[in-house]
């Protein structure tokens, strides 16, 4: 079967996740990009996507650069050539999730300022702000928790690669 028929195991697999990850407001062709590569064996290059899922290299650009810019794809040039191949990263999921968190240190500070410009907590606007922020370093909190959780899961379930700890 070709890597595009609708029959295909791994296409199935690649469009249901698309489909899963949009809905609940991914971009659908970053999550194409994305669950290819994945299912892939050795890197990609945008030509290589685009023919797996049906589309041009084009529509397959902004996608990966979606994509590496939240650190789920990394870039690689490939030798003697204009191109670059495109893997996922090890441990993609930890690293887009618990490492890329200075979102919540901006929330954070940007509703701390919130509160004084409210003038402090003892208002009714100042009060919704500072749960908002008090909100979100608790989520930084248990972000940092289950990174250290999880580095430790995936030891003990034989996901770690040789040189990693």
């Amino acid at each position: 079967m070709a890597a595009g028929d609708s029959h295909d195991p791994v296409h199935l697999f690649v469009e249901r996740m698309a489909l899963t990850f949009a809905e609940v407001g991914f971009p659908r062709m970053a999550a194409r990009v994305l669950f290819t590569v994945m299912s892939a064996d050795d890197p990609l290059t945008a030509a290589e996507i685009g023919e797996r899922l049906g589309v041009s290299a084009a529509a397959v650009s902004g996608a990966v650069r979606y994509l590496t810019q939240f650190g789920m794809l990394i870039r690689e040039p490939v030798p003697r050539s204009r191109r670059d191949r495109y893997r996922m990263p090890d441990n993609p999921w930890y690293e887009a999730t618990i490492t890329k968190t200075g979102l919540y240190k901006t929330f954070i500070d940007v509703a701390e300022g919130g509160v004084a410009a409210l003038n402090g907590p003892d208002t009714p606007a100042g009060e919704r702000v500072a749960e908002m922020r008090d909100f979100f370093v608790f989520v930084q909190e248990e972000i940092d928790s289950l990174g250290e959780r999880w580095r430790v899961r995936r030891a003990a379930t034989g996901h770690v690669r040789p040189g990693e700890a």
